[in-house]
């Protein structure tokens, strides 16, 4: 499932300094329960819980050429962990760049991103479809 975007600054500032935070080499992570997660389930067509994504990369990170390539890295780390596992849900997570992201490629983002949930105890392991139905009803 696509996550919805944070769009509003507050929220930024709110999972920065009440989240919970792990820094790893290239990004740090801030996650925060979501106090709107139900009622964002109520309006979700599967009525599951969703996860709020928040990038935030900084101005010495260069021009707004290099800062978008740094998020489509990012983007891409994120949506490889998310075929591999299944991230709690609920929650609002605010992704940060640090220095040096911009010469990595997403593998490095992906395995640095995974370790990060790890330590932040996001992370349970995608389950392997069972029957034949659900191997087919599998992208």
């Amino acid at each position: 499932m696509k996550p919805i975007a944070i769009k509003e600054n507050h929220l930024y500032r709110k999972t920065f300094q009440r989240g919970k935070r792990w820094s790893g080499k290239y990004v740090t992570v801030c996650v925060l329960k979501d106090l709107a997660a139900k009622r964002l389930k109520k309006a979700n067509p599967q009525k599951q819980y969703i996860n709020r994504i928040g990038l935030s990369v900084p101005k010495r990170e260069g021009g707004a050429v290099e800062r978008n390539r740094v998020k489509r890295i990012i983007r891409a780390g994120l949506q490889g962990v998310e075929r591999r596992y299944n991230l709690r849900r609920g929650f609002l997570i605010v992704i940060a760049a640090r220095p040096g992201i911009e010469r990595q490629k997403s593998p490095a983002i992906e395995a640095e991103l995974r370790y990060v949930f790890k330590k932040l105890d996001m992370l349970e392991p995608r389950s392997t479809p069972t029957s034949e139905k659900e191997r087919e009803e599998r992208p």
